[in-house]
């Protein structure tokens, strides 16, 4: 449901920051050093992240043990979802993980965790209907969704590379130039953008769950509460993915400026 620290990590080998300094013989040398100043980018996004994963965590394992007074799982509701908005074409399907569940516009399929499937209770519910929504933006050609489905192959790569190709990039500054390491930045930027376009598609996903919920008869409005806590729990991953992609972008253009300065 989330990006998760991969990204995050991988920076983390740039905290060695690399320096190009010149001598007076206008050659050029390479220093490594522990840099402070990404402590200082890497820590609050961090420690975010941590909070809304145990957030989450916490939250769908409370609600798991709650039952919905209709005994609906996480399927039916799905499929309920799915029928009143046109989608009898979209298949539901389970997937291995715990909160692995998640929308695949590609095959039209909906992929559920093993509890979120089978569970009658109100975590389930709640994150089935999420997914559903991702389906009904599909359908209606919602554009951020559409925006974070191109972007797909360009941020695989760009999360994983970007930071070594920057690190590269500087260790070769004094004879390459910062052409390399400008082109380790834009990689992840990719990343980062990829992160704020993914705010809007969940945040409307769950604005779409927590209405059909309730329309439909699914849940009461007594047990919205258990709900509105399990998808804003999730909400706030994704907040925490957006800082922690955007603060290491951040950093790769202080290294850059110090550089250069």
């Amino acid at each position: 449901m989330y990006l998760g620290f991969g990204t995050f990590f991988l920076g983390f080998s740039v905290m060695l920051s690399v320096v190009n300094d010149s001598c007076a013989n206008d050659n050029y040398y390479t220093a490594m050093y522990l840099d402070p100043m990404y402590f200082v980018f890497a820590l609050p996004p961090m420690a975010l992240g941590l909070w809304a994963q145990f957030k989450v965590k916490s939250a769908f394992k409370k609600y798991s043990q709650v039952r919905t007074q209709t005994g609906i799982n996480g399927a039916e509701a799905a499929r309920r979802i799915l029928l009143r908005g046109g989608l009898g074409n979209v298949t539901i399907e389970t997937a291995e993980g715990m909160l692995s569940d998640h929308y695949d516009p590609r095959s039209k399929a909906l992929r559920l965790s093993a509890d979120v499937f089978n569970l009658p209770s109100i975590a389930s519910v709640g994150v089935a209907a999420h997914e559903a929504g991702h389906a009904l933006q599909d359908k209606t050609g919602y554009m951020p969704l559409q925006l974070r489905s191109v972007m797909v192959p360009a941020v695989s790569i760009g999360s994983n590379l970007g930071p070594i190709i920057f690190m590269a990039g500087m260790f070769l500054a004094g004879t390459l130039g910062t052409t390399l390491a400008w082109a380790g930045i834009m990689l992840f930027g990719a990343t980062a953008l990829f992160a704020l376009v993914t705010l809007p598609v969940e945040f409307d996903a769950s604005r779409r769950a927590k209405e059909l919920l309730v329309s439909q008869g699914i849940v009461s409005s007594a047990e919205m509460k258990g709900v509105n806590a399990v998808l804003d729990a999730a909400a706030l991953t994704y907040v925490a993915a957006a800082a922690q992609a955007i603060t290491q972008l951040l950093y790769f253009l202080t290294v850059m400026n110090r550089r250069n300065s």
